[in-house]
């Protein structure tokens, strides 16, 4: 069985057949191989919010993903509802909406190349990489799929082009996008600050070339058009202006679990209390109305309430609350379906969304306690590579080293290590740390 005549499902390896009796169509495939490569297996011991181990009921990048997915789903059966065949306004977008296995692999994959310690290994490989090219945890997704994983020599797990268009959330390049006044470099690894060394949203230029093979069927208008930005200023990064149909979904449904979700578990610990969401002060009457949620006070009593089913209820009545506020919206500047349409929330419940995402933040992200954790992990991230760089060739693993001595060039050497520190699950990076740096922590028997 082959997979012949649609661009959107050729893979980057010209890989043709399947494996014999394989019913399975591209995207499950994609949803398959993702499933069960190690990189997906590692985000339930990668940090969401709070910290792996601060306790067994919150969040963790793996969980987290997997909400994303659900959401996702339950986002394009909205939109298959609210667009039928012949829709007058969108008469195309029916046959470009993607099915729920797309969905699902493009969701399993967004988070793939978050580093260990969330924001703070991001920021602390980034200022480690930043005459190297620089790093960025969405564009290290693409790499990861891409390039990567083991499945498909010099291809990662080569997935089908759909699926890769919808991962590349930012399609601007890291030197492109960067701010242009560089900040002083500090004088001790102790000294670096996240808002100084936080990325661009981005792809990194040394995966230009997918990139390229991704976008090779828009035209050449569309393409110029797509990767267009916002001007980067002095002290403040370009962003990208445009996204793909599925990748739209797909950051509609992470924004909503993060807003919802997260949400639920700073209150079940403690760390969002009444008064907080008393301060809220914003959830649209009409819209709260038409989808049961009530009153704001309402809201609060059944958010706060002994009764963990409660709660739950509440969460999933919320969820899907802005699951029926998707809607579509056409840029006619594009040519292609799939560029020119996105998902995007209707107002009041974007307003709405955005509020719950701000109480979360400020309640959770940005607290003294969340940010001393930060800290440390940016450090010990930091500490790892500088140790790595001083023997790469017996500090890495074997597979490691020896792509280290293939690499051709210094930046890419670096690059090497830096896949390798990003690949750490919070835990592995511990033990690894405690074995270089702490006198009598771990053994040749004791495996990290």
């Amino acid at each position: 069985m082959t997979d012949r005549g649609d661009p959107w499902l050729e893979r980057r390896s010209a890989e043709r057949k399947r494996r014999s009796h394989d019913q399975r169509t591209p995207f499950d495939r994609d949803r398959a191989r993702i499933i069960h490569c190690a990189s997906f297996r590692r985000l339930q011991a990668k940090t969401q919010v709070l910290g792996i181990s601060e306790g067994d009921f919150h969040r963790t990048r793996l969980t987290h993903s997997m909400e994303v997915a659900q959401i996702s789903g339950g986002l394009v059966h909205r939109l298959w509802r609210q667009y039928p065949k012949g829709n007058r306004l969108f008469p195309d977008l029916r046959s470009h909406l993607p099915g729920v296995e797309l969905m699902e692999a493009i969701a399993f994959s967004h988070d793939l190349g978050h580093p260990p310690f969330g924001h703070g290994g991001e920021v602390a490989l980034n200022y480690l990489m930043r005459d190297a090219g620089g790093f960025e945890g969405n564009g290290q997704s693409l790499r990861i799929l891409a390039k990567l994983e083991s499945h498909t020599e010099g291809f990662g797990l080569d997935p089908t082009r759909r699926t890769l268009l919808g991962v590349l959330k930012y399609p601007v390049p890291y030197e492109t996008a960067c701010r242009l006044t560089v900040p002083a470099l500090p004088t001790s690894f102790r000294l670096v600050r996240a808002e100084d060394w936080t990325p661009p949203k981005c792809y990194l230029a040394s995966d230009a070339d997918v990139v390229e093979w991704i976008l090779a069927p828009f035209s050449a208008a569309d393409r110029a058009r797509f990767v267009e930005l916002s001007a980067p200023r002095a002290a403040q990064h370009g962003k990208s202006r445009h996204k793909a149909l599925d990748a739209s979904i797909m950051e509609m449904a992470d924004d909503i679990a993060y807003g919802v979700h997260d949400l639920e578990d700073g209150i079940a610990l403690g760390l969002i209390r009444r008064e907080h969401w008393s301060k809220l002060g914003f959830l649209p009457r009409e819209w709260a109305t038409r989808f049961g949620l009530g009153t704001i006070e309402t809201l609060r009593r059944r958010l706060f309430d002994d009764s963990s089913a409660t709660r739950k209820r509440t969460v999933g009545a919320m969820v899907n609350a802005f699951i029926a506020s998707v809607q579509a919206r056409r840029n006619g500047a594009f040519e292609h379906p799939l560029l020119a349409y996105n998902a995007e929330l209707a107002e009041p419940a974007r307003g709405f969304l955005e509020a719950l995402k701000g109480l979360t933040s400020t309640h959770i992200v940005k607290t003294q306690p969340v940010q001393t954790l930060e800290y440390r992990g940016r450090f010990l991230v930091m500490s790892l590579f500088e140790a790595l760089t001083s023997d790469p060739v017996r500090l890495l693993k074997p597979d490691g080293a020896e792509r280290y001595q293939r690499a051709d060039s210094a930046s890419a050497k670096q690059r090497v290590i830096c896949d390798y520190v990003a690949e750490m699950t919070d835990s592995y990076a511990e033990r690894m740390y405690a074995r270089l740096f702490v006198p009598g922590a771990g053994t040749v028997f004791e495996p990290l």
